[in-house]
């Protein structure tokens, strides 16, 4: 008989602490709903989610400093790498998270002091129980320990070293923010179409993934990146299963971050989605995405570039000139943002198709000013409101200018920087990106880029036109509108939220070298 010995895994704990750190708050937290009296609950979540946010970004900036990415450390029998690109990603996700995570808990912009979420979320909207919910002030806080397993899952995501990881880093951060859309305290019914919406097309890009994932494994016998990355180098297996494969994770990758034709989540879901939910959603989500996709295509699949780039490419001319074209039409603030949002991720993706060091670089250097600038627009929404809570018609937008010219300044100061316009982070990230793909040969995709530029100008200038320039709409007397829209004073949360959008912009875009050095030193696989 043979002696067989058992090896334990090997899990490297402090290679991981800024995931586990993260998962620990979430699991706190969902005890603290579970024990924690009702009246201390909020200031013990809120007081939990950020400490372990800070203690996490700490982590990840010593892990950063004391070099255990470089080369690059696998982590877990190789399913998790620490390398440049998943630190930089991280501390991006992390930064992002903390003013968002604030919004979250703001209670100030209501005149009842409640925050953006449901008193009762069980309760059937417009039902006696909702109402009662309401008058008796109740507040639901679960959404704190569901937002930090969302983060967990983000920040797993650009790390994963092989398919099945990266599957699961999807589902964590994925069924979080598919509750967390139909949590919306106003307009329910919305909120609820928008997470019946997202779970059920999030679920089908998900089996698309599996379904690749099934056949690059077929191919390669592994579902490491690196050993399917060699197998396809040595070209000894069915090519068939290894383009399929791709095309099929691809799409699921695509549905994440927003690209045409797999777009048509994001419109209904940022609108209807509680508005801070939409800001962590629109930052987050798209930065882990973008990591996932650029760790795959650069280490799996670089020897598929001359099927996957062309597709790559069209995904990407469309995304871009199909997005600008759409947000132009829209008369609602947040549905305009989720299309600014899709021709953002036709503007990334000009980096990704680069696949060299200065397209990683140049994305990761985009993703970076984007998240931040994303959180605070959304942030800024949130502060124009009526009587019946925030107001997204574009219309009713007409001279808040005139009655609040710092916050009309800083939303301004936001679409212009989303547009392109020089000295501000936007434009280096967007000069960056298409200056990655004119070395890389994709001088075409850069033309079309700045085209799509000059289109999406429109309508951000339009927005800056009707804010200062336009005659406030009067309320007719059978409208329900609520009133005519005020801007409320920004609580400490929303202004910080605010303030970090502002001072990324600014910085960025008088200084960005900084910036662009580190991303270029992380930009190491």
């Amino acid at each position: 008989m043979n002696d067989s010995v058992l090896t334990a895994p090997s899990i490297e704990y402090s290679v991981l602490s800024p995931m586990l750190i993260v998962f620990a708050a979430a699991v706190l937290g969902v005890l603290v709903e579970a024990f924690a009296p009702s009246a201390a609950r909020r200031r013990i979540q809120t007081t939990l989610a950020l400490t372990a946010t800070t203690g996490s970004l700490v982590a990840v900036g010593v892990l950063a400093v004391s070099g255990s990415s470089s080369p690059g450390t696998r982590a877990v029998m190789g399913s998790v790498v620490v390398d440049g690109p998943s630190l930089f990603l991280q501390g991006t996700l992390l930064l992002v998270a903390v003013p968002s995570l604030l919004m979250v808990g703001e209670r100030s912009l209501e005149r009842t002091r409640v925050d953006s979420f449901a008193p009762q979320a069980s309760t059937v909207p417009g039902s006696l129980s909702e109402r009662q919910a309401g008058q008796a002030g109740a507040a639901q806080t679960e959404v704190f320990p569901l937002t930090m397993f969302a983060i967990g899952g983000l920040l797993l995501f650009p790390a994963s070293n092989d398919l099945l990881t990266m599957f699961v880093a999807l589902e964590v951060f994925s069924l979080p923010l598919y509750l967390m859309c139909g949590l919306a305290r106003r307009r329910r019914l919305l909120s609820q179409e928008a997470a019946m919406k997202y779970f059920l097309l999030g679920a089908f890009s998900s089996a698309f993934f599996l379904f690749g994932t099934a056949m690059l494994y077929g191919y390669a016998g592994s579902l490491e990146l690196g050993p399917i990355g060699a197998a396809i180098a040595l070209g000894d297996g069915n090519d068939v299963l290894a383009v399929l494969g791709t095309a099929l994770v691809g799409v699921g990758l695509l549905f994440k971050v927003g690209a045409i034709p797999f777009h048509s989540w994001i419109p209904d879901v940022y609108q209807g989605a509680p508005t801070p939910i939409t800001a962590f959603m629109a930052a987050a989500t798209k930065i882990a995405a973008f990591g996932a996709m650029l760790r795959l295509f650069y280490i799996a699949l670089p020897d598929l570039r001359d099927d996957w780039r062309p597709a790559l490419w069209a995904v990407a001319i469309v995304t871009m000139l199909v997005g600008a074209l759409l947000a132009v039409t829209q008369t609602d603030i947040k549905r305009m943002l989720a299309y600014s949002s899709i021709t953002h991720t036709g503007f990334i993706l000009t980096g990704v198709v680069a696949l060299d060091a200065d397209g990683l670089s140049a994305t990761m250097f985009y993703l970076f000013v984007y998240g931040f600038s994303t959180v605070s627009a959304f942030a800024v929404v949130t502060v124009v409101r009526d009587g019946n809570g925030e107001v997204t018609e574009l219309a009713r937008w007409a001279g808040i200018g005139r009655r609040s010219p710092a916050i009309a300044a800083v939303f301004a100061l936001l679409l212009l920087s989303f547009a392109g316009i020089p000295l501000t982070a936007g434009f280096v990230g967007k000069f960056a990106v298409f200056q990655a793909a004119a070395g890389s040969g994709a001088t075409a995709l850069v033309v079309v880029g700045v085209l799509s530029s000059a289109i999406a100008a429109i309508f951000y200038v339009r927005v800056i036109v009707l804010m200062f320039f336009a005659e406030p709409v009067a309320p007719t007397n059978d409208s329900d509108d609520g009133g005519s829209p005020t801007v409320v004073t920004p609580g400490v949360a929303t202004a910080v939220a605010i303030g970090f959008g502002v001072v990324t912009t600014v910085v960025f875009g008088v200084f960005p070298q900084p910036l662009l050095d580190l991303a270029a030193g992380a930009a190491v696989w």
